[in-house]
């Protein structure tokens, strides 16, 4: 084997892609009880993108990829992974290989899915750090994108005013340990608070398939399905501002960072009222917090690469640029990691 030398990573290069449908308060008022004061006060949420026709998250996802190598000026050729962060894939078995195949990569460079909601960008920030740093790999690609629309009970105003669909991506890639851009990080989850958000497969088709004794009783079993998502909004927005300031501030300590050093707050975009908290807690001025919630709704583990890349592209976010990355979600699973631009 090979001596590993000590690597950095940075980030060099985003991308993000949306559907074309616009979906706004006033439409949403047209089929359930609510309003657009209603949505915007308490959420923050003015519009959200929502998946139609021959859209897919596939075709998303290859489009911010593809946007990201093109500001990188990179060849997907030259690829050694793409990790493909959602909990919708089209595919049962992953959706990174087709991805992978979609962007002509010739070398068959390894692709694969992570799950973790509204976490899983930060988680695969931190999986290509860790591929990067102690695998010898030099250049990989994080996609974060998802398609909650599917999983919404659109006869619910407590949770179909919520998501919309995207896709983000960022290349990542090795770098001389002095030049290194993802200074810190803290991951966690908690299994028990999994109940207050979720979206289980129907209990009542596995609890008819077996007996007292696991025997079966209908053979061959019946296609399952995943329920609509399910949400103690209550629950999940103490658990937000509880658990995602710590995390942050366990993030800065490791870095030997302290928030005034941040150029930038970016969380994971689902409510205002959750960004705005966490902003308070942790001395952020607003000028200085990354928030696109109001066009976009909650894309899930799309929503910090796609904030990411718009405030790229207006020149928002420069190079050298410290932004506090952090996600939360079902799981439940929270993370943040401090990040430098470029």
């Amino acid at each position: 084997m090979p001596k590993l030398v000590r690597k950095g990573c940075k980030l060099v290069g985003c991308g993000s892609a949306v559907p074309s449908l616009s979906v706004s308060n006033d439409d949403l008022s047209k089929i359930v009880d609510t309003s657009d004061e209603w949505i915007s006060v308490r959420t923050g949420i003015r519009n959200r993108r929502v998946m139609s026709g021959k859209e897919s998250l596939k075709k998303l996802a290859v489009e911010a990829a593809q946007k990201a190598l093109e500001m990188a000026d990179f060849d997907p050729n030259d690829l050694d992974l793409i990790l493909m962060c959602t909990s919708t894939p089209e595919d049962i078995f992953g959706s990174a290989p087709q991805i992978q195949r979609e962007l002509g990569c010739r070398n068959s460079p390894l692709a694969y899915d992570i799950t973790a909601a509204c976490s899983g960008f930060v988680l695969g920030l931190i999986s290509a750090a860790s591929h990067i740093r102690g695998g010898g790999f030099r250049n990989v690609l994080v996609i974060g994108a998802d398609g909650l629309s599917r999983f919404v009970d659109w006869t619910d105003r407590g949770t179909c005013i919520l998501f919309g669909d995207a896709a983000g991506a960022v290349l990542v890639q090795a770098c001389d340990a002095e030049e290194d851009g993802l200074l810190s990080f803290d991951l966690h989850s908690d299994g028990e608070g999994g109940r207050h958000l979720g979206a289980p497969i129907n209990d009542n088709e596995t609890d008819e398939l077996l007996g007292s004794n696991g025997s079966a009783l209908d053979f061959p079993p019946k296609k399952s399905s995943y329920s609509c998502i399910q949400m103690n909004g209550k629950e999940v927005f103490r658990f937000a501002v509880r658990c995602v300031p710590q995390s942050i501030e366990s993030a800065l300590e490791k870095a030997g960072l302290v928030s005034g050093n941040v150029d930038w707050l970016l969380l994971h975009q689902a409510n205002q009222r959750i960004i705005d908290a966490v902003a308070t807690r942790l001395d952020f001025p607003q000028e200085k917090v990354i928030s696109n919630l109001a066009n976009y709704g909650n894309t899930s583990a799309a929503s910090i690469p796609l904030a990411l890349d718009e405030a790229v592209r207006s020149g928002k976010v420069k190079p050298g640029h410290t932004i506090a990355a952090a996600g939360f979600g079902a799981g439940l699973t929270w993370g943040s990691a401090i990040i430098r631009w470029g």
